[in-house]
């Protein structure tokens, strides 16, 4: 147990030692090969491109979301969507190019939909339908869970809760 243990803290480490030092050596061959202004500027203008997809393609991801909570759907597949869209984000704030390649990846949408195949086979993902949607619409269907003796569809004087016979609530 304790070798596992030792080989599943030995990995990310050793993960977040190397990342910046690959991220330096991009550094290094980028600017080798255009200049240092260059590299500064590749590196400036991947965050403000990073920062207008993430808001250009978060804002459809939300929209998406809002639709298939409306239509009753599980929204997983778009939640997971979103997650990657702002990991990719992150990833292009962040200085280098590797991680900017990898974000850029993650902007494309094939790409998501492979992540989202592979994640949704290994992880359990269950949601719960709300009866409001969005705009406090309901849906048309109701659901009551109460045993027989639960219910009465005469008033209990003694109850605190009153009756509201209106239908638009």
């Amino acid at each position: 147990v304790l070798i596992f243990e030792a080989s599943c803290v030995r990995f990310p480490a050793i993960f977040l030692l190397l990342w910046p030092l690959l991220e330096i050596a991009g550094f290094v061959v980028v600017g080798k090969q255009v200049g240092v202004l260059a590299t500064i500027a590749l590196v400036i203008a991947m965050g403000v491109l990073g920062a207008a997809l993430m808001r250009l393609q978060g804002f459809g991801v939300l929209t998406r979301i809002r639709t298939e909570m409306e239509a009753g759907r599980n929204p997983g597949r778009e939640l997971a969507h979103g997650v990657m869209i702002l990991l990719a984000g992150v990833l292009l704030l962040v200085p280098g190019f590797i991680s900017d390649i990898i974000g850029l990846a993650l902007f494309i949408p094939p790409i998501r939909d492979l992540a989202w195949r592979n994640l949704s086979r290994n992880v359990d993902f269950s949601s719960v339908v709300v009866t409001r949607g969005f705009g406090g619409r309901r849906n048309d269907g109701k659901t009551i869970d109460l045993d027989q003796e639960d219910y009465t569809s005469t008033p209990d004087p003694k109850s605190p809760w009153r009756r509201i016979d209106r239908p638009d609530v």
